[in-house]
């Protein structure tokens, strides 16, 4: 009888366990992805100290930490980030989801830091998302726009993005079917 008490509340706390762990409140979440997009600006600052005035002097800034893994034909990544209007100073809280497709093996853990020159695109990037398809590559520095933007990718106008992986600044990026769009949870 004991026994089967007992494995009744095994199996109960086996089940209770992943609420658990996800039962983290709002507030508590909103912190992590906050943390997370801190993080993702103090890795970008050490590697690349000029950044801090690029993004400081745009309209705002998206911050994301992002996992993704290849097995053989298929991949595919997740994220969590926060978008930042330098202006007002209010936070959006976003997701990020990516599809990839073609031969490879691998898990990478990156981080991306966008930068929006106008409020107008930073805006579009919170309420429309940003999509991406095919492959995108770069010179690491627009002639342009000098030291400010150096490390960065142009990915349309008013738009940069730095990516890091544990290595450092990475001076091409790949991104196949990501999708970035708001949290419905956490805003």
């Amino acid at each position: 009888m004991h026994r089967r008490i007992g494995m009744i509340l095994g199996f109960a706390t086996a089940l209770a366990m992943p609420v658990l762990a996800v039962a983290a409140t709002k507030a508590e979440q909103q912190v992590d992805v906050a943390k997370a997009g801190q993080s993702a600006l103090a890795a970008l600052y050490k590697v690349q100290p000029s950044a801090r005035k690029a993004v400081e002097a745009a309209a705002g800034y998206a911050a994301f930490s992002n996992f993704g893994m290849k097995i053989l034909v298929a991949g595919g990544g997740s994220g969590k980030g926060i978008a930042v209007n330098n202006k007002t100073k209010a936070r959006t809280y976003m997701r990020m989801a990516e599809v990839q497709a073609g031969l490879g093996f691998g898990v990478k853990k990156f981080q991306l830091v966008w930068v929006f020159e106008t409020e107008q695109a930073l805006n579009s990037f919170i309420s429309s998302g940003w999509e991406f398809g095919g492959q995108a590559t770069a010179a690491a520095k627009a002639a342009d726009k000098g030291a400010s933007y150096q490390g960065a990718i142009s990915v349309s106008p008013g738009v940069w993005l730095y990516q890091l992986t544990d290595t450092g600044l990475a001076l091409e990026l790949t991104v196949k079917g990501t999708k970035y769009y708001k949290d419905g949870d956490l805003n």
